[in-house]
C-alpha cells in the first residue's frame, strides 16, 4: 500500500518536474512570476485550481467521460501559456491585476482541465495496474501539487532576488520572464501537428 503511494506520488511528481514535459514547468512560470513571497497564498491557491483542473480532466477520461483529440490538446496547451504569459505583459505593473483574481482563478482551473488533458495517455499506462483507480489518481495529484510548489517557490524566490536584490522593477521582470515564454512557446504551436 504504502509503496503503491510512493510509486505514484513520485510518478506526479516527475510528471511536474520532467524536463521532457517543459510546459508545465513554462505554465508554472508565468502562472507564478508576477507575484512575490507575500503573495504566498495566492499562487498556493493558483497552483492547487491548476491540479485540481489536472485532476478533474484525468477524472473525466478515466472513467470514459470525456474523450479528445490529442492533436487538439498538443496545440490547446501552449496556447495555453502563451495567453497567460501575454496577459502578464500586459497587465504588468498595473495595479488592476488584483481586479481580476476571479477570472484568473477561472482561466486556471480551465486551463488546468486542458493541461491534464495532455497527461491522459502517460496517466493511463501509470495506473493500469492500479486496483483503485481514484486512489491513484488522488496520490498523483498531490506528487503533482508538490512538484508545483517546488517550481512557484523557485519562481517566487527569483522574482524576490532579482527585484529586491538586483533592483529589477516589478514591471521589467514580469515583463521579461513572460517574454521569454512566449519565446519558447511560439515554436511548439508552430511545429503542433493540429493543422497537418
Amino acid at each position: 500500500m504504502i509503496d503503491n503511494f510512493l510509486s505514484n506520488f513520485q510518478d506526479g511528481v516527475y510528471h511536474v518536474l520532467h524536463l521532457n514535459a517543459y510546459d508545465h514547468i513554462l505554465f508554472l512560470i508565468v502562472l507564478a512570476v508576477p507575484y512575490l513571497f507575500k503573495d504566498w497564498k495566492r499562487v498556493l491557491l493558483l497552483i492547487t485550481v491548476f491540479m485540481l483542473g489536472h485532476c478533474m480532466s484525468l477524472t473525466l477520461t478515466t472513467y470514459d467521460v470525456l474523450r479528445v483529440n490529442p492533436k487538439l490538446i498538443e496545440f490547446l496547451i501552449p496556447l495555453t501559456i502563451l495567453v497567460v504569459a501575454l496577459f502578464n505583459v500586459f497587465t504588468a505593473g498595473k495595479k488592476s491585476h488584483g481586479k481580476t483574481v476571479g477570472l484568473l482563478f477561472f482561466t486556471t482551473l480551465f486551463f488546468g482541465l486542458i493541461h491534464g488533458l495532455g497527461f491522459v495517455d502517460t496517466f493511463e499506462k501509470m495506473i493500469s495496474n492500479s486496483e483503485n483507480k481514484l486512489l491513484a489518481l488522488l496520490e498523483i495529484g498531490l506528487g503533482i501539487e508538490v512538484g508545483q510548489i517546488v517550481v512557484a517557490f523557485i519562481v517566487v524566490f527569483l522574482s524576490f532576488l532579482c527585484q529586491t536584490i538586483f533592483r529589477f522593477s516589478k514591471r521589467d521582470w514580469v515583463m521579461v520572464i513572460s517574454a521569454i515564454v512566449v519565446g519558447f512557446v511560439l515554436p511548439m504551436l508552430i511545429h503542433s501537428n493540429f493543422f497537418s
